[in-house]
């Protein structure tokens, strides 16, 4: 029964986006015009970029359309459909389909933005697998982190500012692992180099997505 709801759910949200497509739209906009702006602000001016700034700058673009892709999840859900879920669906059916359905957003602008970003900036990376694990790690994270907390902050009247104030200090710990787990990648060192970060990562995904699971219910009724 669940995962009847949770597929009935994540239908409504794609075809709800397959109507207002300017929104998806608009951050593959924004991906693509943040990475052609680092690459008239350092690749032209300054010459190559090195590894570092390189792998900063992606993760920072990561970092913001992660933000602007997911802070919409329950913001835009008028009041009165909030009251239509409630009757017809259950909390946990609500909130797991919202995490899937970001997590597949996510990846999709993930990987998007890892084409783009490597054919423009270069492609520095040396161990491709393991900073395909890495994004895919970090895009879940950050986009059941910042589901978890679009819902919290819905909840408000300055839903946006509580967006950025719960946001970033539970994401700043994430991203500075995946930061490190992606330079590990582009030196092209093994996997076991970065086997604690890994593990790491994907604890907080199951922890996210367990407390999420166990206490939105008790938002949701509220």
């Amino acid at each position: 029964m669940l995962w009847k709801e949770i597929k009935l759910l994540i239908r409504k949200e794609v075809v709800l986006e397959w109507r207002q497509r300017y929104a998806f739209n608009g951050i593959l906009l924004y991906v693509v015009s943040a990475v052609f702006v680092c690459y008239l602000s350092f690749n032209l001016q300054r010459g190559a970029l090195n590894v570092v700034t390189w792998n900063a700058l992606f993760w920072i673009i990561m970092l913001f359309a992660a933000i602007n892709a997911i802070a919409k999840s329950f913001m835009q859900e008028q009041y009165g459909r909030q009251i239509y879920y409630y009757t017809i669906s259950s909390p946990q059916g609500i909130i797991l389909s919202k995490m899937l359905y970001n997590v597949a957003l996510m990846l999709i602008l993930a990987f998007t933005c890892l084409l783009v970003y490597g054919v423009v900036m270069g492609n520095p990376i040396q161990n491709l697998g393991l900073f395909i694990v890495n994004l895919f790690l970090g895009a879940v994270g950050f986009s059941s982190t910042l589901t978890m907390v679009s819902g919290i902050a819905s909840k408000t009247n300055n839903s946006s500012t509580l967006m950025a104030i719960l946001g970033f200090p539970l994401l700043i710990p994430m991203l500075l692992m995946v930061i490190k787990v992606s330079k590990n990648a582009i030196d092209g060192l093994e996997v076991s180099v970065s086997y604690d970060e890994l593990m790491v990562l994907g604890a907080i995904n199951v922890l996210v997505g367990t407390v999420s699971y166990i206490l939105f219910p008790y938002l949701w009724r509220s």
